[in-house]
């Protein structure tokens, strides 16, 4: 028992503190007073005199503290606490802040710290005072949901849930309403953990559950489905025999007229449709789940209110939170590969992409859209849309054939919100449905572009989103028939314009996004329309407020990405430049509106090449002041711990703009780099070093193009760049695309530097020969590895020849499939002087080595003949016999190119 007491003067202090209603927690003084956190706990629980608001204060205080320095209070401070809120957690006045001190000291202090705790709260569940059940119920619950895994463990040979669950199953039909639903809630917490103790109950507790289907109480009901959609994820084989049942109960819970309990239910149809396993399970019950999805997508009253905007609103500025945050990815160098398909990036040298982000994002991509083409929160429509689209890849003409006559009868409605649900639908089916759908796109399409002028703004929005879901169909029949290019293409450029600059925000916005999708579905067939699509984007930069500039941006550069250099005219850069020149001198360097605009002019720079030379100056001159600045502010906030650390974003993104000004002007880039102060070759020699992986990445980036546009502006500083370099290919690397960066780098400095390069061969390639072998490394990656061991062997044939036979296979693995580029044919030289200096190393891997130079077309003349003569040279070294014999055993579409082009 703690004999602790408070002094007058410090209680009286403190209460005056708490009823100026400041959070001390925020002051660092008071943390420091050895028996602050006593005081409060004294307030909250011993002194039923003072104000009820004051002692909810004290407590909600004290639970912050807890949260926030636990692990510096005291042990006696905190028995002291333990105490107090044991004893008062049935205090009718403050009984919920007591619960929340509790629950904060068993999250912050560990269940197995403080098992009395569970021990008393479980009693108080059997205690005659409602007031007291509910409170100890309450705190059971937020243990529940912030320590699932702990109470889900064995804690000196007790299993805390083999006695909680069964007795949280008791409350479910308990008359209380808040206790049924935190017995429900409690209990529903350990189905994703598929706790022991409550599968070794399962029958009792879907009985329990069961029995509160049809609860009175609208948030029981929702728990119940919550619960029931957890359990069909985590363990849906106990549903299995309860399935009829629950698959009728699941359809009545999402036509609820309460749009969150039937948001709850259709989760259940999502999550279901998801597992591709329980197709069989869902399969008979389409044809009744489909029609209800589809009255789901219907927007609702509360919708139409929510989203307003049924009116010209183009002039009206947008509100700051209507902006989402913009997050920058560093430039990731890529090799261009011989399938265009075979890489999300279509051939581009240099992606945005991220090799560190393992979790594939195609999942998400459908909410995507629709968050891109809806604003708020995941409601009814957006889930049931989602539904609709996972069952029509999952089930494809299934579904379709259920969803064909009732759309039919949607998009035939009067009534504009059927209509819109509709077309809403048409685009959901897309991806899984496009094959049984097409059949449909000759009428459906011109129907659509009809919807583009409706009255309704949001009609016009969704029909934007929906064409841009058939980009797809539209780009690929135009390809085949040129009636439908006229029919389909020029059309949709034509119609999606003048949408994007209507004077309804959301339509604009939903014009910008179906129009990327175009460009990227489209790529260089827009090369015909380039004038009125670069007027139409450059009006747009006058019109648009905030949130879309934004988007447009995006637009812009995609535009830019596909059609090259298709865009370097002095026509199309008059239009173009003026208005992306404005906004980079409108925006101040503190902006993060600066990280869409870099973005998009990187885009527009690899375009343009020496296009751009008129524009390079200022644009190089303030990337530099940025990156400069970054680094100041990260040095000042080094030396002074109160100073907020920079955004490095804004370095990043600038390192990638010169990345693509120094590949665009190529060696006309060098009087940039020497006259510009500070260096930037000065700003790498810090910013590889940085703690901050896509720092380091991108400052490669510019590494790797300084050497091959002006590698006498780093000829001198190279020494002190290469250990660092040879550090960064790191074959257990955490960071793959730093890695995968200063290995590109690498390859780059070996072509200009030459033999001096001697002194890192061998580290080198000690960390590259780990990684070619490993087949789990990313492909990316393991072409540039390839490509620079192939560079190192041009310089010094014999060194790294030595090797082939360790590393020859997926070498050419690796390197035969890319398409063909300067990149390329220097490895493939490299390789070609390997073989001359050992051509044993080469000889197991003889037939792939003929199948790569059978594949490599238009090789440049030089490699041409190295390849002729390699062939030569094997022929003399194997005689006629085993010549013979390795020719036989070839392919015919590998034997016919080297017969013809190298007379064998």
């Amino acid at each position: 028992m703690s004999t602790w007491q408070p002094t007058d003067q410090g209680l009286s202090d403190l209460l005056q503190l708490l009823r100026q209603a400041l959070n001390p927690t925020d002051n660092n003084d008071v943390q420091e007073i050895p028996d602050y956190n006593s005081y409060l706990a004294y307030i909250l629980t011993q002194m039923p005199q003072t104000d009820q608001y004051i002692r909810s204060v004290a407590g909600l205080t004290l639970k912050n503290n807890i949260r926030a320095h636990f692990p510096t209070i005291p042990p006696q401070v905190v028995d002291y606490i333990k105490e107090c809120c044991l004893q008062h957690i049935g205090d009718e006045s403050v009984g919920k802040a007591v619960g929340i001190v509790i629950a904060a000291i068993v999250e912050r202090g560990q269940v197995h710290n403080w098992l009395q705790a569970l021990q008393v709260l479980m009693q108080k569940l059997d205690d005659p005072n409602q007031t007291v059940v509910e409170n100890a119920f309450t705190t059971i619950q937020k243990i529940c949901e912030d320590c699932s895994r702990d109470l889900d463990t064995n804690v000196g040979g007790v299993q805390p849930l083999e006695f909680m669950v069964p007795k949280f199953i008791t409350f479910f039909n308990h008359p209380s309403e808040k206790l049924r639903l935190n017995a429900i809630t409690s209990a529903s917490q350990f189905i994703t953990l598929r706790s022991a103790p409550l599968m070794n109950s399962m029958n009792d507790f879907l009985s329990a559950l069961f029995s509160r289907a049809t609860d009175d109480s609208l948030e029981v009901r929702k728990a119940v489905c919550q619960a029931l959609v957890s359990l069909l994820e985590m363990c849906p084989t106990v549903l299995f025999p309860h399935m009829p049942n629950l698959a009728e109960y699941m359809l009545f819970c999402t036509q609820s007229d309460d749009s969150d309990l039937a948001l709850e239910a259709c989760e259940f149809w999502l999550v279901f449709a998801e597992q591709d396993d329980l197709r069989e399970q869902l399969q008979p019950y389409l044809p009744k789940v489909v029609p209800v999805l589809l009255r789901g997508m219907v927007y609702s009253e509360m919708d139409l209110l929510t989203l307003g905007g049924d009116e010209d609103d183009a002039h009206v500025a947008d509100s700051e939170q209507d902006i989402k945050p913009r997050f920058h990815k560093a430039n990731l160098v890529e090799i261009e590969r011989a399938d265009k398909n075979d890489l999300d990036e279509g051939g581009k040298k240099k992606d945005r992409v991220d090799l560190d982000d393992e979790d594939d994002e195609d999942d998400d991509d459908f909410d995507d859209d629709l968050d891109d083409e809806f604003y708020g929160e995941w409601n009814l429509r957006k889930c049931s849309a989602a539904t609709l689209d996972v069952l029509c890849t999952s089930f494809e003409g299934d579904v379709i054939r259920l969803l064909m006559p009732l759309l039919k009868s949607e998009l035939e409605n009067p009534d504009w919100l059927h209509r819109e649900c509709g077309i809403l639908a048409l685009g959901a089916a897309a991806e899984g449905g496009m094959q049984e759908i097409a059949p449909h796109l000759p009428e459906l399409v011109p129907y659509l572009f009809n919807n583009l002028n409706d009255p309704k703004p949001l009609v016009r929005s969704i029909t934007c989103w929906t064409l841009g879901r058939y980009a797809v169909w539209i780009v690929q029949t135009s390809q085949q028939n040129p009636e439908a290019r006229k029919h389909f293409l020029e059309p949709l450029v034509q119609k999606l314009l003048e949408r994007i600059l209507d004077n309804n925000k959301r339509v604009q916005e939903a014009a910008c996004s179906s129009f990327s999708l175009l460009e990227e579905e489209a790529t260089t067939e827009l090369t015909p329309y380039l004038q009125p699509i670069l007027i139409t984007l450059s009006t747009a930069f006058e019109k648009y407020q905030h949130r879309n500039l934004l988007l447009l941006y995006d637009t812009v550069g995609t535009l830019a990405d596909v059609v090259g250099s298709a865009l370097n005219t002095s026509q199309y850069i008059e239009v173009i430049m003026p208005p992306l020149i404005k906004k980079w001198q409108e925006i101040p360097d503190e902006s993060t509106d600066l990280f869409p605009l870099l973005e998009c002019l990187s885009s527009i720079t690899t375009a343009l090449g020496k296009g751009f030379k008129p524009f390079a100056e200022p644009v190089y001159v303030r990337c530099v002041t940025l990156v400069t600045k970054t680094l100041e502010e990260c040095q000042l906030a080094a030396s002074d711990p109160a100073r907020e650390l920079p955004d490095k974003d804004f370095m990043i993104v600038a390192l990638d703009l010169l990345s693509g000004i120094i590949q665009a002007l190529n060696t006309d880039a060098e009087p940039l780099v020497a006259g510009t102060t500070p260096s930037v070759v000065q700003l790498l020699s810090i910013c590889i070093q940085d703690e901050v992986a896509e720092v380091r990445q991108s400052a490669y980036a510019v590494l790797g193009d300084l050497a091959i546009s002006c590698f006498e502006q780093i000829r001198s500083v190279v020494p002190q760049f290469m250990p660092h370099i040879v550090s960064q290919i790191d074959p257990q690397a955490e960071h793959v695309s730093v890695c995968n960066n200063a290995t590109w780098s690498a390859g780059e400095i070996a072509i200009k530097w030459g033999t001096e390069i001697q002194p890192y061969v061998e580290p080198m390639l000690q960390r590259l020969f780990q990684l070619i072998v490993n087949p789990q490394i990313q492909r990316t990656l393991l072409e540039n590895v390839a490509i620079t061991i192939g560079r190192l062997g041009l310089v010094f044939p014999s060194v790294v020849g030595q090797h082939l036979q360790l590393f020859i296979n997926p070498w050419l693995v690796t390197l035969a499939p890319i398409r063909p580029n300067d990149e390329k044919a220097s490895a493939f030289s490299g390789l070609c002087e390997m073989i001359k200096a050992n051509p044993e190393g080469a000889v197991k891997e003889f037939l792939l080595l003929c199948q790569a130079v059978a594949t490599y077309a238009d090789a440049p003349r030089s490699l041409h003949e190295s390849f002729g003569n390699i062939l030569s040279g094997y022929k003399n070294m194997f005689g006629e016999q085993q010549w013979q014999q390795a020719l036989s055993s070839m392919p015919q579409e590998v034997r016919a190119p080297l017969s013809e082009r190298y007379g064998l």
